[in-house]
């Protein structure tokens, strides 16, 4: 078993954070039929995927 590293592991619940803020505001905003809300999601998902793109060990 290996021991991950504690920033590693931050950024790892910073990406499930944003991503899951993300994907619930899309369906949020898809109910409301709210376009903002379904941008903001959209904004909020892209820079999740930017950030574990950016900060993948």
């Amino acid at each position: 078993m290996t021991t991950d590293w504690l920033p590693d592991r931050g950024i790892r619940r910073a990406v499930l954070a944003l991503g899951a803020a993300g994907v619930s505001m899309i369906a949020t905003g898809a109910v409301l039929e709210a376009r903002w809300l379904l941008g903001i999601g959209v904004w909020a998902v892209i820079t999740a995927m930017t950030v574990e793109l950016v900060y993948r060990p």
